[in-house]
């Protein structure tokens, strides 16, 4: 059996890995316990744009989950750092709600709602999304406005059901602008795994990416050098990883079969 305790660091997905809506998946808090008390390093990413770092500080300590605020990156916080870095002057029109709102201005960024004025479109979520967002997205992205996305996830687990999400508003706003998005800064891309792997302070390859989702968690494990594990608690299924191609080095059915100390089997990509 391999160790699994001979990585340095941990990241970990947070809506179906550690919890789906206010209920804590099995196994999280013991593995967890198990990792701090051994010294690894953690951080919690999530593509999320509805809840704010703090909120998800708040729901984590709600659900006996320990952790640090700055243990925690939300796509939307990340998208801040994101314009802070690459565009501090940018108006930005907003699809997106509150949350994704505060974490922009918390960086100093304007928020605009004149299409015509904005120099940039950043979509997330939107659960009150309409025709005339549509309308003014769409407006704005062809006067010039750079259209990017917070995540590509095109749906989210919620308890007994998957709702859309900001890849699915995206796309209505692609095809309506005629234009695709420039940027996509959540879970996969590097920008993201850089500013993760920068908190961590360790090498990629002594990390271990833990999550639900083949093409954002474990893509992004994968494209940045990380190992890679699949937790079948959230929107991914064995059968995905056959149809996708996207191989995790492990599969667990949730972190409880790992914090029981059940074996792990990598799956070779050769027999595919």
């Amino acid at each position: 059996m391999e160790d699994l305790y001979a990585y340095d660091a941990f990241c970990f997905d947070l809506d179906g890995t550690i919890y789906i809506d206010q209920m804590r998946l099995p196994g999280v808090k013991s593995f967890i316990s198990e990792l701090r008390a051994r010294g690894k390093r953690l951080l919690f990413l999530t593509n999320t744009s509805v809840h704010t770092r703090e909120d998800c500080y708040t729901r984590l300590l709600g659900l006996d989950v320990p952790c640090q605020l700055e243990e925690i990156l939300t796509a939307g916080y990340v998208s801040g750092m994101y314009l802070a870095e690459h565009a501090p002057d940018a108006w930005v029109l907003v699809i997106g709600e509150e949350a994704l709102k505060k974490e922009l201005r918390s960086f100093g960024l304007t928020i605009t709602e004149d299409p015509h004025r904005s120099t940039h479109v950043l979509v997330g979520m939107d659960r009150q999304f309409h025709y005339d967002k549509l309308h003014q997205a769409a407006t704005a992205v062809r006067h010039g406005a750079v259209l990017l996305a917070v995540n590509p996830d095109t749906c989210c687990p919620v308890q007994g059901d998957i709702i859309p999400d900001t890849g699915s508003i995206l796309k209505s706003i692609e095809a309506a602008s005629e234009q695709e998005a420039a940027v996509v800064i959540g879970k996969p891309s590097r920008y993201y795994a850089a500013k993760a792997l920068q908190l961590l302070d360790v090498n990629s390859g002594r990390c271990l990416m833990i999550g639900d989702r083949l093409e954002t968690d474990i893509l992004f494990g994968k494209q940045n050098g990380m190992k890679t594990a699949l937790v079948l608690t959230g929107i991914a299924s064995k059968e995905d990883v056959e149809v996708m191609d996207i191989v995790p080095d492990y599969i667990w059915s949730s972190l409880n079969e790992r914090s029981l100390g059940v074996s792990i089997h990598p799956i070779r990509s050769t027999a595919l």
